[in-house]
Parts: C-alpha cells; sequence; structure tokens
C-alpha cells in the first residue's frame, strides 16, 4: 500500500501540481514568521498563530487533494500516515516524510521530516530557539485541520527540529478521537 501512496503523490507532484518557485514560497514564509514574531513580541504566541494559519489551510487541502488524485476515504490511521506523508506532503512540498515510531495502541505516530523546504536559507536566532519558537508549526496546523475534515481530532506537535539543533525534525501525530459525521443543519 505504501509504494502506491508513493506512486499516486509523484504523480501529482508530475501532472497535477502548478509549480511555484521555491525560492520566492521560502522567503515569503519567512517573511510573514518574521512579521508574527513583530507583531506578537511572543513566540508562544507566534507558534499559536502559525498552527491556526496552517490549520485554515489543512482544513481546504483535503478537498485538492481528493480531487487531484481520486483518493478513497482511508481505511483506518495507518493508511491516513501514508497518505499524510506520501501524498500530502509530496504533493504541496514535494517532500515525503518517513513515517515512524508508532505506539503500541496505534494512535500516534511521527513523521521524520528529512528535508523540509520551510528551513532553507532559515536560521533562527538563540533567544527564538531558548524561548520556544517552532519556525515550522504551520505544518502541524496544517495536519490538524486536514485530519478533522477527515472526522479524526487529533494533537499535533513538533518534537524535534533541526532549527533548533536536532538532528532531524520529527512531528508527532495524535489520535484523540474519531469524530461523529454531522448532518448540516437544513435552510428551512
Amino acid at each position: 500500500m505504501e509504494k502506491q501512496y508513493k506512486t499516486i503523490g509523484e504523480d501529482a507532484w508530475k501532472n497535477n501540481v502548478e509549480k511555484v518557485n521555491a525560492e520566492l514560497f521560502i522567503f515569503t514564509y519567512g517573511s510573514l514568521v518574521v512579521q508574527l514574531v513583530k507583531d506578537y513580541e511572543d513566540y508562544a504566541a507566534v507558534n499559536k498563530q502559525l498552527d491556526k494559519m496552517g490549520y485554515n489551510i489543512g482544513v481546504r487541502l483535503v478537498d485538492d487533494i481528493m480531487a487531484r488524485t481520486s483518493l478513497e476515504r482511508c481505511s483506518g490511521f495507518t493508511a491516513t500516515a501514508e497518505v499524510i506523508s506520501k501524498v500530502g506532503f509530496k504533493l504541496f512540498l514535494n517532500v515525503a516524510p518517513s513515517v515512524a515510531s508508532w505506539s503500541a495502541d496505534g494512535k500516534e505516530f511521527s513523521l521524520i521530516v528529512d528535508d523540509n523546504p520551510l528551513n532553507d536559507f532559515c536560521e533562527l536566532p538563540p533567544k527564538a530557539v531558548q524561548d520556544g519558537l517552532w519556525y515550522s508549526n504551520v505544518l502541524c496546523g496544517v495536519i490538524r485541520g486536514a485530519l478533522e475534515m477527515m472526522q479524526m481530532q487529533t494533537e499535533v506537535e513538533f518534537v524535534r527540529d533541526v532549527l533548533r539543533g536536532d538532528d532531524t525534525s520529527e512531528i508527532r501525530v495524535r489520535l484523540l478521537r474519531m469524530l461523529d459525521e454531522e448532518v448540516p443543519a437544513s435552510d428551512d
């Protein structure tokens, strides 16, 4: 199944995505983070804003992924992890993090991001590292928002980041509960 998702992600990247100049995207994101730091002057608040922005993006990305790939709803959390890694990340960032460190109950996993494009051309000041800035925290929000649209309430957080001196970047995804599908209120 993993190879199938990898192929779907690569095909979608090659054929169904309008490409944006990577450097422009990276510098624009960096400018956004710098502006948030200036506006909030508190790294915890910046992390929260990045997560919130990512969540709003993730809510909309699910439909885009479905439209571009013709994927059907995932059969379980394991398949969902593979789709996030091999299709979602590939489609939008042209990277495919590895899925690792599953919990015994199958409700937690890590995405190991060896090459995070958002980190290119970036170096965090020591104070930002010390005070807890997670520069790419927008990715956590994107994952959380996308999974919520798939009826999965999750907790998503960075646990390691190369910009903070770690050897790799790791995002931890924890399934809290499956959400009930709600029928929209009628227009009567």
